[in-house]
């Protein structure tokens, strides 16, 4: 374990300080942010502006959905896209062949070779805005804490869909819009579940399981989730780990290599 820290610190101070050399890009990924922001609050404003809500959400409860899903986007920027989409380009060239042949298991190294800092505006903003409606609906430090969690449990579950479908590049080759699909559907988490009718909720829990990303967590951090949920998405983000893992070996049984 000691020597994958090791090779991890090696990638990120590599990745940071080759990132850094277009520090206006850090500029623009703040703007774009604030952007996102504004049209995601915009939404929301839409809906509660006449007084209506979500069944059982105020207007700061559902600004802790968001400031989630700013986050779980942050997340996404930073480790996600950055090393995930890059499986396509590997296979495209032949260059997984040297990731397969270094002394390193292959999925920790496509997972976690770069890093992008321009995902830090959001992860920033996502943290403000879970201060500011915290502060408003009046939780303590036990009630962030606590949905540390299920919310670790949202990111497992989201890498481990991403990266499964970063796999089956090797059938397909070419599935870019395969995970524009899946962002697209991650999107959904911006509000909570409620907001949908009964049938998305459905599909958004049991199919794609974008609940478990942004309102189980909220759920947690407001004190009122009960604990099958809690229970659930342990077990969910253990399983598709897994099954990432053994799907990925599955999948390179059938990839062939530039140099055969």
């Amino acid at each position: 374990m000691g020597r994958y820290w090791k090779v991890l610190r090696l990638f990120w101070a590599t990745a940071i300080a080759a990132e850094l050399e277009y520090r206006v890009n850090f500029f623009i990924a703040t703007l774009s942010s604030l952007g996102n922001l504004g049209g995601s609050l915009f939404g929301l404003f839409l809906f509660y502006r006449t007084g209506y809500t979500f069944t059982g959400w105020s207007w700061e409860a559902a600004l802790i959905v968001l400031g989630i899903f700013t986050l779980l986007q942050g997340f996404s920027a930073s480790f996600l896209a950055a090393n995930l989409n890059r499986i396509v380009r590997h296979v495209q060239e032949g260059t997984l062949d040297f990731i397969l042949l270094k002394p390193i298991r292959s999925q920790f190294w496509l997972s976690t070779y770069t890093l992008s800092p321009w995902g830090v505006p959001d992860l920033i903003f996502g943290v403000m805005i879970l201060g500011y409606a915290g502060k408003r609906l009046g939780l303590r430090l036990e009630n962030y804490l606590l949905s540390l969690v299920p919310l670790f449990c949202g990111l497992v579950i989201l890498y481990s869909l991403w990266f499964m479908l970063g796999a089956t590049s090797i059938w397909f080759v070419k599935i870019y819009n395969v995970t524009e699909v899946l962002r697209g559907l991650v999107e959904a988490g911006r509000y909570p579940m409620v907001a949908y009718p009964a049938t998305y909720r459905f599909f958004f829990t049991f199919v794609v399981p974008v609940a478990f990303l942004t309102t189980v967590p909220a759920e947690v951090m407001l004190g009122r989730v009960q604990i099958h949920w809690l229970i659930g998405a342990v077990f969910l983000a253990a399983a598709l780990f897994w099954i990432s893992t053994k799907f990925w070996r599955f999948a390179l049984r059938f990839y062939t290599s530039a140099s055969s």
